[in-house]
């Protein structure tokens, strides 16, 4: 019984699988379609066989001697294994608490923000626990937490139910929600369609009181005062220092 020849690289790894001709072991441990071993044949005879069948020869654990392949149709086992990737991650993400902190003065805008990450976590059914903290004097008024943790439940209730009545536990106000069902729960704020806030049509300007101008002077052939140059309708000066002087023969 032969070993599989060393790999040249870390291919293998990674989420890589041999199919058909890629792989490298002289003899395999073959699988038939029905899941049942048909035994340890030359990597020839096996190719052969998944030919006969119409499906591929896929390499499933390639570290066991000698290496375990497959009868199956590829595009089928790709499926297959993206499928249980994704439902493994799914478990994982469930186990998973995130934790939202508020407080008793906490503004409505850091609010909203706040509330937006809970219900994403809750879409990807991930549990939401939600602590509130008391600072200083803030402790006399614990009525206002509590106002604040019920302001917050009430908004995630389309999307998780509260495992357990919000508590006081020394400074701190505790809640844990988790996402409800897919079937049951509301969309994504995102994956709602929410319509786009039409822009209100700009009302027309006002027309601002118009102001009255003073009237234009009178066009003319008025001069100004002192003006040696300027002439009259008669055709004389004005000002002509030389109009009382007795000129000879005049």
């Amino acid at each position: 019984m032969s070993r599989p020849l060393p790999s040249r690289s870390n291919s293998s790894q990674g989420g890589f699988v041999r199919v058909n001709g890629k792989i490298r072991a002289r003899e395999v441990r073959v699988i038939g379609l029905d899941g049942k071993q048909v035994g340890v044949l030359s990597l020839g005879d096996a190719l052969t066989l998944a030919r006969q069948h119409g499906v591929d020869l896929v390499e499933v654990a390639p570290t066991a001697t000698p290496p375990v392949c497959r009868l199956v149709d590829y595009g089928k086992f790709r499926y297959e294994q993206a499928k249980r990737e994704k439902e493994s991650r799914k478990h994982q993400h469930a186990g998973r608490v995130k934790e939202i902190q508020l407080s008793v003065k906490i503004d409505p805008h850091d609010l909203g923000i706040k509330l937006a990450h809970a219900i994403d976590f809750l879409c990807e059914d991930m549990k939401v626990k939600a602590v509130l903290r008391f600072r200083g004097r803030e402790l006399a008024h614990t009525e206002l937490g509590f106002q604040v943790i019920n302001k917050f439940l009430q908004d995630l209730a389309p999307y998780g139910r509260v495992d357990f009545e919000p508590k006081l536990a020394g400074r701190n106000i505790t809640v844990v929600v988790s996402p409800l069902p897919r079937q049951k729960r509301a969309r994504k704020p995102d994956e709602a369609g929410q319509p786009v806030s039409q822009t209100p049509t700009p009302s027309a300007p006002v027309a601002s009181p118009a102001i009255p101008r003073p009237p234009a002077p009178a066009r003319g052939p008025v001069a100004p005062t002192g003006s040696p140059a300027s002439e009259t309708e008669s055709g004389g000066f004005v000002n002509n220092p030389f109009a009382n002087l007795n000129l000879p023969g005049s």
